[in-house]
């Protein structure tokens, strides 16, 4: 079927929910309406002239970013300028300008987790806590009749995830009871009548970035004009997110054999490292971009390296001087692997959901096409 912005947004917020993006970031809609008809899109690592040349030859209707085209408050918009250039070429051309930064990095399945995977480490878990979702029971009463039916609604949604388990709920059978005032359109019962029905009670966990949309999924779901259920926040632990990971190597290594590794999972020719090269190491943390805020964090778990970029000269010493190698892949380097990751994860979930639009992507000035 044919799609708009805000049908492709909604499945990258599934995977990737703003909930999760830093204070100080900016992701969201950069440019444009997320109502607009929507057949091609275009993902990159940042916007610059040779890509606003190429969404316009191509077509596009939208532009998928990693980073934010503004961080602050604009002053002004100069044509004359590069940026003011670009900004009115997307603008002029009725492109939708998106971004996914932070909250792509923290994401489950987002780029730190494809970068420790892609760079071969098991056992991976978040490197800190950046954020932790709220739990909340949702308990609804429903007929015998749709209580499958609501249940299979609200599960399909994202409700219902307890550890490394899916699909969880609960339902105990009690008597319902109401009157259908005047006016109303009872789906059971006649108006003035008082009604006793068999009800399920029903009751699942939603995690708070999901609970709108299993709401929605709920009410559409549930034959009852007014439906009553009930909301409860939970003093449990929800999904941790990272803004980095922590795994271990099949096997320890030495440094030079790893930084060969990543030269080339990651396909670079060059990295800089910091440490004893001959050292055997095996417990790793990653952060793509820039990691430097979270050395502290890998030397208390006793990473052996980090692997991150954008490293500074003193935070190299003091890293050093913790007992920890560095492993400085570059922004870029640690980040190129987002704009294929992201358009084959996109392409596959607009399948699915029979929309009609085709997804691209750019990396490394090469046009990559997800069959």
């Amino acid at each position: 079927m044919a799609a708009t912005v805000k049908d492709l947004i909604r499945i990258l917020e599934e995977y990737f929910p703003l909930q999760l993006a830093a204070q100080w970031d900016n992701c969201g809609i950069q440019i444009g309406s997320l109502n607009q008809p929507l057949a091609r899109a275009l993902v990159v690592l940042d916007i610059d002239q040779e890509v606003s040349e190429y969404a316009r030859k191509i077509g596009a209707d939208l532009i998928i970013t990693h980073h934010p085209m503004f961080f602050s408050p604009l002053k002004s918009i100069n044509y004359d300028s590069v940026r003011g250039r670009i900004i009115r070429e997307i603008i002029s051309a009725g492109i939708t300008v998106y971004s996914a930064h932070t909250n792509l990095d923290a994401g489950q399945r987002g780029l730190n987790q494809v970068l420790a995977e892609t760079v071969g480490l098991q056992d991976i878990e978040p490197l800190d806590q950046f954020y932790m979702e709220q739990l909340y029971k949702l308990v609804v009463y429903v007929p015998l009749s749709h209580t499958n039916i609501v249940r299979e609604a609200i599960l399909t949604a994202g409700a219902g995830h307890i550890g490394r388990y899916q699909d969880c709920s609960f339902f105990v059978r009690g008597t319902g009871s109401f009157r259908p005032l005047e006016g109303s359109q009872p789906y059971i019962g006649h108006q003035g009548v008082f009604e006793e029905v068999e009800e399920d009670r029903l009751e699942t966990i939603v995690p708070d970035s999901l609970l709108n949309r299993c709401l929605q999924a709920m009410k559409e779901a549930h034959p009852y004009e007014e439906v009553a259920y009930d909301i409860y926040s939970l003093q449990v632990d929800g999904q941790v997110h990272s803004l980095g990971r922590i795994g271990r190597l099949p096997e320890a290594t030495t440094l030079d054999d790893f930084c060969t590794r990543v030269k080339e999972t990651l396909r670079l020719n060059s990295l800089s490292v910091a440490g004893n090269v001959k050292k055997k190491v095996k417990k790793i943390a990653v952060v793509s971009g820039a990691g430097a805020s979270l050395i502290n964090q890998a030397c208390k778990k006793g990473c052996d390296v980090i692997l991150t970029g954008d490293i500074k000269y003193h935070e190299a010493k003091d890293a050093l001087e913790r007992g920890i190698c560095l492993i400085d892949a570059g922004h870029q380097g640690t980040e190129k692997i987002m704009a294929s990751y992201l358009c084959k994860l996109l392409s596959i979930e607009a399948q699915k959901r029979d929309l009609l639009v085709e997804i691209l992507s750019i990396e490394n000035n090469e046009v990559l096409k997800i069959v």
